[in-house]
């Protein structure tokens, strides 16, 4: 008899863990930000503060990897486009929008886009970024948005240094040459804006790739 019981607690209980799985994978289904860590790069604007509030109440307890991400990226956005006018208040957002994206990559790691927003929000705030960018590399392929971003930070701070990095950039900078009539412009932007490190990484890649263009960016 006391086995029976007991069988039929554990029963019910499993029962109510999985119903409360349910509702709580449906909930995350409606409230889940639509917006990926590629988005922040090509330019979308992030969703409202109502909407990254609810997203993440429920961050807090998720191991929903896409509603980590996506909360992530979102929060990411959102201090990038909406930062507050003091500097204590863009700190303490770049701090837990650096969080959200920590505990969102422990869950699930191979998202590249995602590691680069890592890395932006560590440019952002002054601190070492040559780990993140790495890994966005190492973790698969992205957009060509978010690789030409990933040109930028990397040409313009210190893992333009960084070996490796130097060679895994070069198939980003070959990416936005053969896409030269959009990022033309971009890319000589960079060029003025990067390190004399990142400046000699796009010089030499440039004069293998398109030695017409590297011509052009040596005026400047």
């Amino acid at each position: 008899m006391n086995r029976m019981i007991l069988l039929r607690v554990i029963g019910t209980l499993t029962a109510i863990v999985l119903a409360l799985h349910a509702g709580m994978a449906s909930y995350g289904d409606l409230i889940r930000p639509n917006f990926r860590a590629s988005d922040l790069f090509s330019g979308e604007i992030p969703p409202d503060k109502a909407k990254l509030a609810a997203a993440g109440g429920l961050a807090s307890f998720s191991w929903d990897g896409e509603l980590l991400a996506n909360y992530a990226a979102a929060m990411a956005a959102d201090f990038l486009h909406r930062p507050s006018t003091d500097a204590g208040g863009r700190a303490s957002e770049n701090k837990a929008a650096q969080g959200a994206v920590v505990a969102a990559l422990k869950v699930s790691p191979i998202r590249p886009a995602l590691w680069l927003t890592l890395g932006t929000l560590q440019a952002q705030a002054g601190e070492a970024v040559t780990p993140a960018v790495k890994m966005s590399y190492l973790t698969g392929s992205v957009p060509i948005d978010v690789a030409f971003s990933r040109v930028q930070i990397v040409t313009s701070g210190a893992a333009a240094t960084d070996e490796e990095i130097k060679l895994l950039a070069q198939s980003d900078i070959r990416s936005a040459l053969a896409n030269r009539s959009r990022y033309e412009p971009l890319l000589i932007a960079a060029y003025v804006q990067a390190t004399p490190q990142g400046k000699s990484l796009l010089l030499e890649t440039t004069k293998v790739a398109d030695p017409k263009f590297n011509e052009i960016m040596r005026r400047y």
